[in-house]
């Protein structure tokens, strides 16, 4: 019995030793090892090519083409990399740039585009629709409150 104790006390402790110093060069160095995995001109590429399908056939090629031209990849890269600096610790850096370099979690990025165009005119309209909600729920609210004389 003394020694699945002593196994279990190892694995936690050899799992605390692993994570990763939370210092903000380590969250640089694993937001970099990110985005080599995930680079943004491969994501900026995917998302002009899934805006470009909201666009008549006869336009999508060259707004695609555009898009791609007027995109500053130095600007959005470097505002990538401070907001998941920001926004993540080193260990969750580390498990995403992880994910990202297996070949699934790629196959399945690449689909995320199509996903997301499929997704969000269904988003919108929803909020759009619950913002009309709200809205008439406030003027019926207003209508209710007793006229003061």
């Amino acid at each position: 019995m003394k020694l699945p104790k002593c196994l279990l006390l190892f694995v936690f402790f050899s799992v605390s030793a692993l994570a990763l110093d939370d210092s903000k060069e380590n969250r640089i160095q694993q937001a970099e090892r990110y985005m080599a995995t995930m680079p943004p001109e491969e994501l900026m590429q995917d998302m002009a090519k899934n805006v470009a399908m909201n666009f008549p056939p006869d336009q999508r090629e060259e707004f695609r083409e555009l898009l791609l031209k007027h995109v500053n990849i130095n600007t959005l890269s470097d505002a990538m990399k401070v907001a998941m600096v920001n926004a993540f610790t080193a260990d969750e850096l580390a498990a995403l740039a992880d994910f990202y370099a297996k070949p699934i979690a790629k196959s399945a990025m690449q689909k995320f585009g199509v996903y997301m165009a499929e997704v969000m005119p269904v988003v919108q309209a929803e909020v759009l629709r619950a913002v009309g909600e709200m809205e008439k729920e406030k003027a019926e609210k207003n209508r209710k409150i007793p006229d003061i004389e």
